[in-house]
């Protein structure tokens, strides 16, 4: 699961310290998919044993009948006695599949935690972020060592201007423009500043993702420059539901339209690399330049989700 370690103009855990958290996360995320993982096995092994014996005394119920009947009374009054402990236990999913996406879902919700505030601020949040489905894919089907940066508000001369999705791998920058229209639309690139939709009962227009893409290059080269980093940076336009049409691919630009797009997706997903200091270094001059909005958190506020996931509290 990708890092989110910037969202917008909040406050942001890893601004705070950048060399620290994206280790601590994948250390702290793998102890708590082990804990939670080891509660399913033994509550998939309960249900079995429920299960048999139910079985059991099914099959026994003729020839045991009375005394199955004094079984169901005294189980009764247990479970009597028992709902009231049991009622908050978090009831896990079924197969393991399930129990990976309910582990994403709470990880999803701790990042945006992570990404919006520290120990001691936190900023008001958008609470459409938590339904953000672009963000959610983002996060969720990339790997651990990919930092992103979702529509950052960097702070230029006292001035703050809004980028793009930047995604910082172990071996580069990739600045991203999702364009995703109406499934029957076709989109056609053009050389100059619109690009046509088409769909099969009209043509609308759109202005060119290229333009934004070299805005946000234009000031996350300028960052590294001033700190002499050298660390490729790629732009992309994709679309995960469109075919994108062009006579010639814009200069340093890829378009990535739905034909090619899962390739493209699979070799993000098969990088299998630890994370690289330089990466760390690049992304923490970035966040240094990124425009941050919070409040001091109220005296009698703790918080201590920032050495642990523990229990995926909310």
């Amino acid at each position: 699961m990708a890092q989110l370690i910037k969202l917008q103009d909040y406050i942001s855990r890893y601004e705070w310290d950048t060399y620290r958290y994206p280790t601590q996360y994948i250390r702290v995320k793998k102890d708590n998919w082990d804990k939670l993982y080891q509660k399913w096995v033994e509550s998939q092994s309960d249900k079995l044993v429920q299960q048999t014996n139910n079985n059991q005394l099914e099959n026994n119920e003729k020839t045991f009948l009375s005394k199955w009947k004094s079984f169901i009374r005294n189980e009764s009054t247990k479970i009597e006695t028992e709902h009231y402990e049991e009622e908050n236990v978090v009831e896990l999913p079924d197969t393991e599949m399930e129990l990976k996406q309910y582990f994403l879902d709470k990880i999803f919700r701790f990042q945006l935690k992570w990404a919006t505030s520290t120990v001691t601020n936190i900023s008001l949040v958008d609470q459409a972020y938590y339904e953000d489905p672009l963000l959610q894919y983002l996060l969720q089907r990339f790997p651990d060592t990919f930092l992103l940066l979702y529509y950052p508000s960097f702070n230029i001369k006292h001035a703050p201007m809004d980028a793009e999705i930047i995604m910082i791998s172990p071996l580069g920058i990739e600045i991203l423009y999702f364009v995703e229209k109406g499934k029957d639309a076709i989109i056609m690139a053009g050389n100059e500043r619109t690009w046509t939709v088409e769909t099969p009962d009209k043509q609308t227009r759109m202005l060119s993702p290229v333009i934004a893409l070299k805005r946000t290059e234009s000031v996350v080269k300028s960052i590294l420059h001033k700190f002499e980093i050298d660390f490729p940076i790629k732009k992309k336009v994709l679309s995960r539901t469109n075919q994108i049409i062009y006579h010639t691919e814009p200069y340093h630009t890829e378009i990535i339209g739905k034909h090619d797009y899962l390739d493209w997706f699979n070799k993000q997903r098969s990088l299998s690399s630890p994370l690289k200091n330089r990466q760390l270094k690049t992304a923490d001059v970035l966040l240094k330049h990124c425009q941050s909005n919070s409040v001091k958190r109220s005296e009698w506020e703790n918080d201590t989700s920032y050495t642990r996931i523990g229990d995926m509290e909310e």
